[in-house]
């Protein structure tokens, strides 16, 4: 069962892929980060397309030094000193054509080396002393934007990058006129971030081979009665420090790597590993400081005499599995997030499952807990915004196939093994082949 799960490991990139694994093996080997050109693509091709979805003519974000907005680097803003104003617009009129533009007013003392990134149409060159706002709004009150949108939203903190401070001087730099035609860039961002594009989605699939093939490494290691959770979890950072990749979430959550009863986000403590024991690990990377993976592997401790798991704990796994790839099987663009997570919750009604306060899935990219539809909200009381979201082609979501049970001295142990995939035009596509058997740890 365990050569099935790791086929993977002899899947054949691109060449392309295969120059952005070698990448991920560590910035000593020299690759060049791909990030800047992939930057520019996004900029030119994915946000156009956020703004007219959002309805937006114009999207102001406004940089500065030390405490930047969260996509500073995502809009080339991340060296910003003194206070910098990037525009982004679209001009309707026959002249232009209804284009795209980006511009920036920019210090002087910046100016040159953004500009020599070719990232942006124009960079103008504030002239110390001067103002970047001020010249900015001046601009912005010229063509007349009507829907302006700033970095402030309640639900998405990757779109709430501007201060109170900086709001005030937008508005006062504006007049009272312009302040009022500002609104959230929530759905710009949404539409803009959900999306990653084909050479992205290659990283992120080399990103959860490796993910998928450290943890089956790491089952390996296990010794019944003597390794640790905090053991294995250690392999994990052994293995990160080797190849050069960082943490794809909080670095003492990951992995989480548990043998005992559910612990839900958390650090790996010093249980020893037991026969009869179901191990969860949770664990993600991150890749050229970019992008991660969020992929969960589950394993089974066979007691004395056992050449499989017993009945009981084949059916949690089979339960599980099989919420996975309902879930799977009804992620198609159009579809909403949540009717994706109900998918699954039939199934796990139908199974026997525990109540499971978790979503389905999230989407997956930049972070590991992206911005994207929530698939969840079926099972609980409330339901995020999020979950209400269609789907599109272009989107990676990691989803889990869920069976929770009672265990004998009464404390829940879940299964949740996860998955990453991306939605094409005809439904979702998995980055690495999923797991499809619990993974067998001998007893001495």
């Amino acid at each position: 069962m365990i050569q099935r799960l790791v086929l993977f490991c002899s899947f054949i990139f691109s060449t392309l892929v295969f120059a952005q694994a070698s990448a991920v093996a560590g910035e000593a080997e020299g690759a060049v980060n791909p990030w800047p050109e992939i930057r520019k693509e996004r900029i030119n091709t994915l946000l156009p397309r956020a703004l007219e979805a959002a309805d937006v003519d114009a999207w102001v974000i406004l940089c500065r030094e030390n405490n930047n907005d969260p996509l500073a680097d995502h809009v080339g803003c991340e060296n910003a000193g003194a206070p910098a104003a990037y525009v982004f617009y679209r001009l309707s009129d026959e002249k232009d054509g209804g284009e795209f533009h980006s511009l920036v007013f920019s210090p002087s003392s910046e100016a040159t080396a953004l500009a020599e990134l070719e990232i942006h149409d124009k960079v103008v060159s504030v002239p110390r002393g001067e103002s970047a706002l001020k010249q900015a709004t001046d601009f912005i009150r010229e063509h007349d934007f009507q829907r302006i949108a700033v970095n402030s939203s309640i639900n998405n903190v990757q779109a709430d990058g501007l201060s109170y401070t900086q709001r005030l001087a937008l508005e006062d730099a504006l007049g009272d006129k312009f302040a009022q035609r500002l609104v959230s860039s929530e759905e710009l961002v949404y539409e803009w971030l959900a999306i990653k594009l084909p050479q992205e989605v290659d990283i992120m699939r080399e990103a959860a081979r490796l993910t998928a093939e450290w943890q089956i490494e790491a089952y390996k290691q296990v010794v019944p009665g003597k390794t640790t959770d905090a053991d294995v979890a250690r392999f994990f950072k052994a293995k990160m420090a080797e190849h050069g990749v960082t943490d794809a979430w909080a670095p003492d959550q990951n992995p989480n790597v548990n043998s005992g009863p559910d612990r839900g986000h958390s650090h790996a403590t010093n249980k020893v590993i037991m026969p009869g024991d179901v191990i969860q690990t949770d664990f993600g990377i991150k890749v050229h400081g970019r992008w991660v993976s969020d992929i969960q592997r589950f394993a089974y401790v066979l007691k004395p005499g056992e050449t499989e798991p017993p009945e009981d704990i084949q059916h949690y796994w089979e339960s599980a599995r099989a919420g996975g790839r309902a879930a799977f099987d009804a992620m198609k663009p159009g579809v909403r997030g949540i009717d994706v997570d109900a998918a699954q919750s039939v199934l796990m009604k139908q199974n026997g499952s525990e109540h499971v306060m978790w979503s389905t899935g999230h989407p997956v990219g930049y972070v590991a807990h992206d911005t994207g539809p929530n698939l969840g909200g079926s099972r609980g009381a409330t339901v995020r915004p999020a979950a209400k979201k269609k789907l599109k082609a272009g989107m990676v979501f990691a989803f889990d196939g869920f069976h929770a049970w009672k265990r004998d001295d009464g404390t829940t142990k879940t299964i949740s093994v996860e998955e990453m995939v991306v939605i094409t035009e005809e439904g979702a596509e998995y980055l690495i082949p999923p797991q499809e058997e619990l993974i067998l740890i001998p007893s001495e």
